[in-house]
Order: C-alpha cells, then sequence, then structure tokens
C-alpha cells in the first residue's frame, strides 16, 4: 500500500530520542530529548500519534488532553506538546479553551453535514480522475488494501479495520500525486471519524469493504460516470447510518408520569 496522508500513519511506539549530551542534564533540560533538535518532527510525530488513536476509536470526542501528560509519555517538553495541540485545533480536531485545556473535538450536527457535503464535492473529482489515471501498479495496490480490509473485518480487528476502511480514500488521493488534496482529505476522514464516534455510526464494516471494491471494480473497468456514482451513494450511505437527526419527544411527553404497571 502506498504510503498516505502523513496524519493516518499507524503511530505504534513513541520511543524518544536519547539525550545527546554526555554529562548530567540540568532538571529541565532532561525532560528535553533529542528529539526537541528537530521541533517539527517531534510536533509532528504528536499529532500523527493523536490523529491515529482518534481515527482508530481509542480517543473518543470530548477526552482530555493533559499537557503535561502527553509530554511525559513523548518525553519532550510542554512547548512542543502545545504545538502539536495548536496543529490539530487548526484541523478541528482539538478544541482549546481557556480554563478547560485541551480536549478532543466534539462536532455539532450542521458541522457534521458540511463534512460530508465537501467530502462528496472532492471526491467526486477525485474518483473520477483515478477511473482514468490509475495504472495496473496502482489498481493491483489498491486490490492488496481491499484484501487488507477484508482479512481486519474477517479477524473482527476493530482498530485496524477502522484505519483501513478510512485510509482506502486517501490512498486513492495519493496515487493521483496531489499532495494538497490527500492533505484535505485526510484531515476530513479523520473529521469524519470523529463524528462516528459522537454520532454512533450503524454503517457495517462489511457494507464500506463491499463498497469500496465495487468502486475498484468501476475504476479498473475505466469507467469514471460509474465511479462516481458509487462513491456519492457510498459517501450517502456513511452520513445517512449517522444518528445527526434522534428523535425528540415533545416536553409534555418526555416529562409526563409513566403509569405504574
Amino acid at each position: 500500500m502506498p504510503q498516505a496522508a502523513a496524519r493516518l500513519k499507524v503511530i505504534r511506539t513513541a520511543a524518544a530520542a536519547a539525550p545527546r549530551a554526555v554529562r548530567p542534564l540540568p532538571s529541565r533540560a532532561r525532560r528535553r530529548s533529542a528529539a526537541d533538535a528537530a521541533p517539527g518532527d517531534t510536533t509532528r510525530r504528536i499529532a500523527d500519534a493523536i490523529v491515529a488513536a482518534i481515527g482508530e476509536r481509542r480517543l473518543m470526542p470530548g477526552t482530555k488532553l493533559a499537557e503535561q501528560k502527553i509530554a511525559d509519555i513523548f518525553k519532550v517538553s510542554r512547548t512542543l506538546v502545545r504545538q502539536a495541540l495548536n496543529q490539530l485545533s487548526r484541523d478541528k480536531l482539538v478544541t482549546l479553551a481557556p480554563g478547560r485545556g485541551a480536549r478532543v473535538a466534539e462536532p455539532g450536527v450542521e458541522e457534521a453535514r458540511q463534512v460530508f457535503e465537501v467530502r462528496r464535492m472532492l471526491e467526486a473529482a477525485m474518483i473520477r480522475r483515478a477511473a482514468v489515471e490509475l495504472a495496473p501498479p496502482q489498481l493491483a495496490e489498491l486490490r492488496s488494501h481491499l484484501a487488507a480490509e477484508k482479512e481486519a473485518i474477517q479477524r473482527t480487528d476493530v482498530s485496524g479495520r477502522t484505519r483501513l476502511l478510512a485510509d482506502f480514500h486517501v490512498t486513492v488521493a495519493a496515487m493521483l500525486g496531489n499532495a494538497v488534496l490527500a492533505g484535505m482529505l485526510g484531515e476530513l476522514v479523520s473529521r469524519s471519524s470523529l463524528i462516528a464516534l459522537m454520532y454512533q455510526s450503524a454503517n457495517s464494516p462489511e457494507h464500506s469493504f463491499e463498497e469500496h471494491v465495487a468502486i475498484v471494480d468501476a475504476i479498473e473497468e475505466r469507467d469514471p460516470r460509474t465511479a462516481v456514482k458509487l462513491m456519492e451513494s457510498h459517501l450517502h450511505s456513511v452520513e445517512r447510518n449517522l444518528h445527526l437527526n434522534p428523535r425528540i419527544p415533545d416536553l409534555e411527553s418526555a416529562l409526563r408520569p409513566r403509569s405504574s404497571p
């Protein structure tokens, strides 16, 4: 599988680099590892880990992200953690509030609808190009990705299948060689994962996998019209299975005491 957007990589370990200095370090300096020498890389590593945890449903909406605790986990300064959280705040995956600190975002219903609207716009154009431009080796890689999805579903690997089903979309974007598109879609897919957690998606992984297979079939047949229809239907299906419109009873029926049996 080709390398997709950096934020959707699975971060399996967070090993810190060893300090470069030979002599004992002061207490403040000791908290800084060699990773601080490349602050951009370290910030990205922290952000990637948080995004992966959200995408794999290990971090739930509203979870508090304590700076010091994260700094201890990665053995870095709180400054680098704060930079990562600020970056994720710009991507709408984290909320920052005075007095409350950082928390995993809790997207609202209207935001959820807008995210899927933008995804349909972007991914319709993306899949149309894919059906025309992807070469046989890339199609073979997509088939390998589908095989990995199927395997994860069969062994009930919840985090693995969640990641792979999401990665499918970013993988196609990356194959088109458009880093901007892959980056934007990566952020939207991550936000979609949060939305699915917030609104209890009833979309089955088996159904998503079958829709991915149909999309790749259309790409392989060089049928852009069918590929677009299938992608739009797939995203509509995912959105439709979210509980964005819960039944809200009127005040009287909600407060009326229930009759005794």
